[in-house]
């Protein structure tokens, strides 16, 4: 038997998914504040690194949209040698989480603070590359990008270069959405690739005034961390930064693998181990200066899709990275920035779950809000304080459905009037709980039955203790407890 019995069908998709890879690499990395070559490290770390080891057979790792605004926040803040530093550290803590079997804890994560986070990180990249696209310098907030948006249109209309420019992301992004309705062969070839090709040879042809990739060379552009970008780096926003890039980017990859999981019959995922090759992966990618990984989605889509059948696919996308960042960096020079907007524009449109928002809406609706909140929080305030305030919301939704407890009132004529409490008695029902018992009439004995209680906290227990006191007086008649 062969030693690898499916290769013709892993070389053809790993081509399949190195042609996706290619704009997106240098997309996200242009849109993080970062060279162009890093996004390919990145690409070729997921590859080599991250596709060698155990974990999911066919996800597929590089630099991700998903991370772009909050590497551009961790650059613009820290600088770019630091990047390598916090990118090292998050990729050691995944290497940590997953030797203490902790991968598996990242599916309890509420799926609307995912959404929510994701919605969020769009909407930002989307206003932001709204930017680019027209050649025009962003505001450093989420909610600046946004508000800002009239006044960008308005200097972009009184600017010819700036409509050109505009008109180049504008066409790319109208020919990934179309193009996936090309019949035959052509249709085949992804729609990212297409479109950036496309506008490279328009603006080629045409000789359009518009900003293209800024060329370092990948030597040049691979920096790993000195002392003094370690030296640079302490201080408690580094540390949140470092736990905001481990805790996305470790979701993101799980919840990417479960995803990919449905889409195939082969070898399921092990969430540890997964969690594990991120991380060995993170810390090459921050030895080296680059940005950080997760698993894609889209890319691990293709891989499935272009019938890969073991990891050799994913491996091999990573080579042919290599070679082309080895052998062709100059046609980088040539691409459109205002393409690569486009592309992100369109990746951004794609993390916002607007189908999945009505439905949710419609059958559970707090689930609905904590995913709108979320995602405006982290426009308006930060990604990782944006995912705090989702995570808070989520937890004292899940306390409040959680207690629910039903009180009985019992008026058997002669006698006193028994009060029966069931289901969990939490601090949150505590004022309904009160009310019912502050509404009974003093005139009677009172019969308080807590049998039928599952749990009850030290708030509702001291509360009921003191409330049995009160009433208990030799004016009044007195109250029975029956715990």
């Amino acid at each position: 038997m062969p030693r690898f019995p499916h290769l013709r069908q892993d070389v053809t998709a790993s081509l399949v998914v190195f042609l996706v890879a290619l704009p997106l690499c240098v997309g996200v990395a242009v849109a993080s504040g970062v060279p162009a070559e890093l996004g390919l490290v990145t690409g070729i770390v997921g590859g080599l690194v991250t596709g060698l080891l155990p974990g999911s057979s066919l996800q597929v790792s590089g630099p991700a949209a998903g991370l772009t605004v909050l590497v551009f926040e961790a650059v613009d803040t820290y600088g770019l040698p630091a990047l390598g530093v916090i990118v090292l550290a998050a990729g050691v803590l995944q290497l940590v989480m997953g030797a203490l079997r902790l991968g598996r804890w990242f599916r309890a994560i509420s799926l609307s603070v995912i959404e929510g986070m994701l919605a969020g990180i769009g909407l930002v990249l989307i206003a932001g590359q709204l930017y680019a696209a027209a050649g025009l310098e962003a505001p450093a907030t989420g909610a600046g990008k946004i508000l800002g948006l009239p006044g960008a249109a308005m200097d972009a209309l009184g600017s010819t270069e700036a409509l050109a420019s505009l008109a180049v992301g504008t066409g790319t992004v109208v020919v990934m959405v179309l193009w996936h309705r090309v019949p035959g062969p052509a249709g085949a070839v992804p729609g990212a690739l297409t479109a950036v090709l496309l506008a490279t040879a328009v603006t080629l042809a045409s000789g359009l005034p518009v900003a293209t990739v800024e060329v370092r060379g990948l030597f040049d552009a691979v920096q790993p961390p000195d002392a003094d970008a370690f030296g640079s780096v302490a201080g408690i926003g580094v540390l949140g930064t470092v736990v905001a890039f481990t805790l996305i980017a470790s979701a993101e990859s799980l919840f990417s693998a479960a995803a990919v999981d449905r889409l195939h019959t082969g070898p399921r995922t092990r969430y540890n181990r997964e969690l594990m090759a991120q991380g060995a992966g993170n810390t090459v990618c921050g030895i080296l200066g680059a940005l950080p990984m997760t698993a894609v989605i889209v890319r691990s889509s293709a891989n499935v899709r272009a019938g890969a059948r073991t990891k050799v696919s994913r491996v091999l996308h990573g080579v042919w990275l290599l070679l082309f960042a080895a052998l062709l960096p100059s046609a980088l020079a040539l691409i459109p920035l205002p393409a690569l907007a486009g592309i992100l524009v369109h990746a951004g449109w794609k993390l916002i779950p607007l189908r999945g928002l009505a439905a949710l809406w419609r059958g559970h609706r707090g689930e609905a809000f904590i995913l709108v909140v979320t995602a405006v929080s982290i426009v308006v305030v930060n990604m990782f304080e944006g995912v705090l305030i989702g995570l808070a919301l989520s937890v004292a939704k899940t306390a409040w459905e959680a207690s629910q407890v039903r009180l009985e009132v019992m008026d058997r004529g002669a006698g006193p009037l028994r009060v029966h409490l069931s289901g969990n008695a939490t601090f949150l029902r505590l004022p309904k709980i009160l009310d019912t018992l502050e509404s009974l009439p003093d005139d009677r004995p009172l019969e308080l039955d807590l049998t039928g209680l599952h749990h009850l906290d030290h708030a509702c227990h001291t509360a009921l203790e003191h409330w049995a006191e009160r009433h208990s007086t030799p004016e009044t008649p007195p109250v029975k407890v029956t715990p």
